[in-house]
């Protein structure tokens, strides 16, 4: 019994091996036919990953780097409410940030400086402007999205689209939990439906506030909110 179970495995591995084999003939078969084919999809992938690490080492980290020292005195500027200098003549031969966002396109310089735009042109009180440039950023992280859709729910306030306001303000409170920004933009939202006559909705947002935020700057006075619409 023993001795033909162990012909059996014998059988069993001289098929296994002849499997093998053919797999392998089948295979190399398959290359010598296909050589050409094989030789063009490896050459492309090298040329893929190869022409990935030239474009990210050789041309767009330089860039990244040029791009950030391009854009400190535009920064500078915004941060001196000097807007329209920041937009386009920060001084000092250095770019501003509409600029920066044509010279540098694909940075993140480029990606923020879309950001600072869209503010100065908010400030400047050129709303499309700033409606165009906030909505070409690309936010990231747990503040920006807040910043972002806050700052389009400004700019579509401004213009007068009252409802894509109260929607931008919802996605502003609700991208992220920011201790200052989350209640700021819930009392925005607040107050913008109280003045539609969503007297619930905007309850709704105080209440928020109120629960979660009550040492905030908003959290302080939610109460005499909260007895307008109640």
């Amino acid at each position: 019994m023993a001795k033909r179970r162990r012909k059996q495995t014998k059988k069993e591995n001289e098929e296994l091996l002849v499997d093998i084999v053919e797999v392998k003939e089948t295979g190399q078969d398959f290359i010598e036919r296909n050589k050409m084919l094989v030789i063009g999809v490896v050459a492309g992938l090298l040329l893929l990953v190869g022409g990935y690490l030239v474009w990210k080492y050789m041309i767009q980290a330089p860039k990244e780097k040029q791009a950030a020292a391009a854009i400190y005195m535009a920064e500078n500027q915004f941060a001196k409410d000097s807007f329209a200098l920041a937009l386009e003549n920060p001084g000092g031969a250095f770019e501003g940030f509409l600029d920066i966002i044509d010279n540098y396109s694909g940075t993140k310089t480029a990606n923020v400086a879309k950001y600072y735009a869209g503010i100065s042109y908010l400030n400047l009180g050129r709303f499309e402007d700033a409606i165009s440039y906030l909505e070409s950023f690309s936010p990231s992280g747990t503040i920006t999205p807040i910043m972002k859709h806050g700052a389009l729910g400004d700019a579509y306030s401004e213009t007068g689209d009252l409802d894509k306001a109260v929607s931008l303000y919802k996605k502003a409170a609700s991208s992220g939990d920011n201790e200052f920004l989350t209640p700021y933009y819930l009392m925005k939202l607040g107050t913008l439906q109280q003045r539609q006559g969503n007297n619930s909705a905007a309850a709704d947002a105080f209440r928020k506030i109120k629960e979660k935020y009550p040492n905030s700057s908003q959290g302080s006075d939610i109460d005499r909110y909260l007895a307008q619409v109640q």
